[in-house]
C-alpha cells in the first residue's frame, strides 16, 4: 500500500513539491484553506477588473527551476512582462494562472481550514480539519507560513528538536497592503510597472499595460511599503484609502477612481530566513518548504519545494 504525503498549503512551493511527487506516483493529497490555489500568486477580481494582488512576476536563477520556466514559456503558461529590460516572468493570463496549470489533476481540497497537526504512536500523521473531518498520512508537508506551521504543531501538541524550534521561531515576515483602483481612463503607470524608492508605496502596475486582459481602461495595483504597512496594518480600508488616495495622484493622471479594494498579506515576504532551502525531518517524516527556506519572492518558494521534493523522493523508495 503507497503511503500518503499531507501536503498544507497549496502555494507555488507545495504545488511543485506536489507535482514533483506525483510525478513518481507517489499517492498524496494537498490542503488549502483559501477557495483558489496560488498563495501570494493569486489574482482578484473586482467588479470586472482582474488584478494581480500579489506577486508582480518572477525571476529564474536556479537551474532546476529554469528548466520548468522554459517548459512552461514554450507551453504558453509564462511569458516575459512586455516592456521589461531584465527577464521578469508573468504567467498568463494572469499570475495566478501558473498556480492553475500546476495544480492541474492534483489532489487538492480547497477551502480546507487545518487546526492541528499531531503525530500518532502507530507512524502516521494526523490532520484536524475544521467541520470534524480527519485526514491521516505517513507524510507531512507544511508548506504555509512558518508561524502558522508552528502553530498547527503546537495545537497537536508536536514537540520538535529544540535547535529548530528555536530556529524557527524566529523566522519572521513583514506585511503588505495591496490597494486595488479601477480607474475611468489610462492611467499613468509605465508599462514595466514602477518600483518606488520614496513615499509609502513600493510598488504601482496597471494590470491592463501589464497585458491582463480587462474591460477597463486601467486597473492598477498599488503595494505600500514595509513601514507604512506595519504601521498601519490594523486600519480599516476607508481610513487606508482617505490617507493614500491622493498620493496615487502621480499613476492616474486625469482618471478617476471607480472602484477600490483592500487586501491584506500579513506574511508578504520573509523578514528573517531559515537558513537552508527546506527541512526534512526523516524520522517522522515531515517536512518544512516555502519562501522563509528557499529565499523570499516565487522564486525562493519555488526553489524550497523543488528542493524538498528531491529529499522526499528518497522516502518514497524506502520499504
Amino acid at each position: 500500500m503507497k503511503r500518503t504525503t499531507v501536503i498544507i498549503g497549496a502555494g507555488i512551493s507545495g504545488l511543485l513539491l506536489a507535482r514533483e511527487l506525483a510525478s513518481r506516483d507517489a499517492a498524496l493529497v494537498v490542503l488549502e484553506k483559501s477557495r483558489g490555489v496560488g498563495g501570494r500568486m493569486s489574482t482578484k477580481r473586482v467588479g470586472s477588473a482582474v488584478f494581480d494582488q500579489g506577486a508582480q512576476f518572477f525571476t529564474v536563477r536556479d537551474e532546476h527551476l529554469e528548466a520548468r520556466v522554459n517548459c512552461w514559456a514554450r507551453n504558453g503558461v509564462v511569458e516575459a512582462w512586455p516592456g521589461t529590460d531584465e527577464q521578469r516572468w508573468v504567467a498568463r493570463p494572469s499570475m495566478t494562472g501558473l498556480a492553475k496549470t500546476l495544480a492541474k489533476g492534483l489532489p487538492i481540497k480547497l477551502a480546507q481550514q487545518v487546526q492541528a497537526v499531531r503525530w500518532h504512536e502507530s507512524g502516521c500523521w494526523e490532520v484536524d480539519i475544521a467541520g470534524g473531518e480527519l485526514v491521516r498520512g505517513e507524510r507531512l508537508v507544511l508548506s504555509s507560513p512558518v508561524p502558522q506551521s508552528l502553530a498547527l504543531l503546537k495545537a497537536g501538541e508536536v514537540s520538535l528538536p529544540p535547535k529548530l524550534q528555536r530556529d524557527l521561531a524566529a523566522v519572521d515576515y513583514h506585511p503588505c497592503l495591496a490597494l486595488l483602483v479601477t480607474l475611468d481612463g489610462p492611467s499613468k503607470v509605465a508599462d514595466s510597472g514602477e518600483k518606488i524608492e520614496v513615499g509609502p508605496f513600493r510598488w504601482v502596475a496597471d494590470n491592463v499595460r501589464k497585458g491582463i486582459a480587462q474591460n477597463v481602461p486601467a486597473a492598477i495595483t498599488f503595494h505600500v511599503n514595509r513601514e507604512y504597512s506595519k504601521s498601519n496594518y490594523s486600519k480599516s480600508e476607508e481610513e487606508l484609502f482617505a490617507e493614500l488616495e491622493p498620493l496615487m495622484e502621480p499613476w492616474l493622471g486625469d482618471a478617476k477612481i471607480v472602484a477600490r479594494k483592500l487586501h491584506r498579506w500579513r506574511y508578504s515576504e520573509p523578514r528573517t530566513a531559515y537558513p537552508a532551502h527546506c527541512v526534512w525531518l526523516p524520522d517522522r517524516r515531515l517536512g518544512f518548504c516555502g519562501d522563509a527556506f528557499g529565499g523570499p519572492r516565487v522564486e525562493g518558494a519555488a526553489v524550497s519545494g523543488l528542493a524538498l521534493a528531491r529529499e522526499i523522493v528518497g522516502d518514497l523508495k524506502t520499504p
